[in-house]
Parts: C-alpha cells; structure tokens; sequence
C-alpha cells in the first residue's frame, strides 16, 4: 500500500535524534537532508576556520568499513546522490534515491557519519583544493568586495570570514582536529533527519531506528560553546585596487536575525529592491540609467546578526554615480513608504518563488529540516505566508529608517573615489 500524500510525522528518539517525515506518493523516491544544529563555521575560532567545510570534504572519504573509492562506487551503483556540506549555521548531510534503494543508502550515511576514519591523504589532498579555492576567489572582483566587506562589519565575529577559512588556518589543521570536531558536534542529541518522499512513517521510523538509535556519542559534550563576539557598528570605507573591466560597489547595514519581528519586512524589501527584472534597484539603476552590469540586494538568512547590502557592478568611470545611486535608493525607502501597489508586488514575487522552492522532496526535507535545526519549528513554514501578508507599508519603512543608516561602505576595481 503506497502512502498517502502530506501527511506530516515528527518524532524523537531515545538517544536525542528528531525525525522529521513528510510523505509524498506522488514520486517513488525519498530524499533527506541530516542536519546538525550547534554545528557551523560559527562555531570556529578564528585559528581553526575553515575546520567544518573540511570536515565536510573528508568526513565521506573513508570509514572502518568503507575506503573512499569504495564509497562512491556504493553511491553510483544504486544511482543514488550522496553529500556533505557545512554552512555558517548548521552541518549537513544530503541523500536521495529510488524508494526501493533508500534503506541502503541510509545505511551509508549512518555509517559516514558515526564511524569516519579521516585518512591522512584525503585531508591532504581536500584542503589543498579547498586552498585553491581561496585563492580562486581573490580573482574575483565580487567575492574580495564581499570579504572585505564582511571582515570589516563582523570584526571578531566568526561570521567575518568564509566558510573555507583563511590559509593559515587551513594549513594548521590536522586529522586530530577534525576527529575532536566530529566528536564534539557530529551527536546524535544535535542530529535532525528530516526526510520527505515515498516511504511511511512505520517504514521510516524503522530505518531510522534500525541504524541510528543505537548510536551513543561517549565523547563528553561538555565543550564550551562560542560566545558570539560582541559586534559594534562601525562604518568604514574600505578600497582594494584591482585591474578589471568594472567596479563592484558594495552598501552594508547590518540587519536582524531570522528570529526578529523585522524579518518579514527586511524580506521583501530584498524582494523589492533586488529579485527580478522588475526589481527597483534593476529598473532604476540599469534600465533607466545605463549603470549597472549587475546590480542586486542581499539579505542572507542568519541565526545571529545578519546584513543587508546593496550592490552593483559598474563601468570605473560611474563608479560614483553609482554608489551614488544605491545611496539614494537606501534613502528613498527611509523617507518614502513603499505604495500598497509595490508592497503588494513585492510579497507576490516573494511568496511565489517561496512556493516554487518546495516543488521536490529535496526542497521540502531541506526546509523542514532547516527550520527544525535552526529553532524556528517546522510549524514556521505553514506561518511563513501570514507574516509575509501582514506586512504594511508603515512597517516596511520603520524598518527600512531602523537599519538603513550609515553604510559600511566596500569598493574593487581600478577606480578608488571619495567617500
């Protein structure tokens, strides 16, 4: 008997894990998404960044039962996806296939994720890829804007550097390092296993059960967590000469975290000023007056203090006239309420694209397990849409006149201007 369509299970067991279920008939596969909350590069001291996204790379090269090779000969041969990842706020592992198949990839994971061996020559051989990375990154005129930008906001905070670390960090890691990281973090009681496809919850709790429930993390987790350094707004100017075909113009403020009253707001004045065609900053700055290449918004999603930042790629000669621009169209949402017409756009754009990403079961154990992880409650996504409705122009600009004060301001390029 196939199970039925969305219907939604939560339930936690013995050693601390939460399953997360939602059932859909409609495609015979199953997808996960394993998070781990208290995981992240916010979690790092600054000598050890970048300790989680190599965890990440090698945590799937090897175990005691299973070599590197061997791994992905397993993953290839039931045509089944398997992958690790490391964000700012949380750890994850990512699975999926063909019902019938399920059980053996998750077995895998249970088996990457309790017993990795890390062998010497995998860590090599990730961290100079991810050291290639770095360096990769410093040609690009967009991500040293947005380093320099984010190291200059955040100071101390571990949200000031990338998620791959620096180089000096990278080079100091050792094996001992990432065997005492996944023992500290990689636990059961921080583990949530949100899945979303063709399977009943019997048949998952069963699974789940059968090769998760009998892991006991011994290591003490006694650990003292990071206390989040205490960020003082400063705005700076900051320049980085380099000699490319255009400038990147970057505006920073910093803005509230997901769990802020402000968070609907700061939404979809992101939506309004930077998702589209028919976005403002679009219209305004490239269509109507020849500025940009590129030009957008930005307002990542954190657990701590997040940023808002405008942004736009320019010729050197309108470097100005540019920054100028994004200057004004801060301004003008400080000074000016948005119209019902705009705001009502704005949440249409935001809300459809919000139901467009949960079409795959991928999306929908993704987001599940992301709102479980982070603290917010699954229960978060069936209220996304009355927070976002509730919005009014009023609110948008109180929190537009809230954050949109002085800018940290972020320049690359061959043209330095006057602040």
């Amino acid at each position: 008997m196939r199970p039925e369509t969305n219907l939604f299970h939560r339930h936690i067991l013995t050693n601390g894990i939460t399953l997360l279920l939602q059932q859909n008939s409609s495609v015979d596969l199953v997808a996960g998404r394993i998070f781990f909350k208290n995981a992240g590069s916010i979690w790092e001291k600054r000598v050890k960044g970048g300790l989680f996204n190599l965890l990440s790379r090698v945590i799937t090269k090897g175990t005691e039962q299973y070599s590197s090779q061997e791994i992905a000969d397993k993953i290839e041969s039931i045509g089944a996806s398997l992958g690790t990842d490391a964000t700012n706020d949380y750890f994850l592992l990512s699975l999926k296939a063909v019902t019938s198949d399920f059980a053996e990839i998750l077995e895998l994971a249970s088996e990457i994720l309790q017993k990795p061996t890390f062998p010497e020559n995998e860590i090599d051989l990730e961290r100079h890829l991810t050291l290639e990375s770095i360096r990769s990154s410093r040609e690009q005129p967009f991500n040293v804007a947005y380093s320099q930008l984010r190291e200059s906001m955040y100071q101390e905070h571990p949200y000031a550097i990338s998620v791959l670390g620096q180089e000096d960090s990278l080079k100091s890691l050792t094996r001992s390092d990432l065997q005492t990281c996944h023992q500290n973090y990689i636990r059961p009681e921080h583990c949530v296993i949100s899945l979303s496809g063709n399977i009943s919850f019997d048949e998952a709790l069963q699974l789940i059960e059968k090769f998760f429930a009998p892991w006991q993390n011994n290591y003490s987790s006694a650990f003292e967590p990071l206390k989040i350094a205490e960020v003082i707004n400063n705005p700076q100017y900051i320049y980085t000469h380099k000699d490319t075909q255009q400038e990147i113009v970057m505006l920073g403020y910093f803005a509230s975290s997901i769990f802020s009253e402000d968070y609907p707001a700061l939404k979809l004045l992101n939506t309004y000023l930077g998702s589209g065609l028919s976005s403002r900053l679009f219209v305004e700055l490239r269509e109507k007056r020849g500025l940009a290449y590129d030009v957008s918004a930005m307002y990542p999603p954190r657990q701590d203090l997040s940023q808002f930042i405008f942004y736009i790629g320019t010729a050197p000669e309108n470097t100005q006239t540019a920054k100028l621009g994004l200057q004004e169209e801060a301004e003008r949402l400080v000074k000016d309420p948005l119209s019902e017409e705009e705001l009502q756009n704005a949440k249409n754009k935001l809300l459809g694209k919000y139901a467009l990403s949960k079409q795959t079961n991928s999306e929908v154990a993704q987001i599940n397990g992301w709102y479980e992880t982070i603290g917010l409650g699954v229960e978060f996504d069936s209220k996304f849409n009355e927070i976002i409705e509730q919005v009014t122009p009023k609110n948008a600009q109180e929190v537009a006149q809230k954050y949109f004060s002085q800018p940290y301001i972020s320049l690359v390029g061959p043209q330095e201007i006057d602040q």
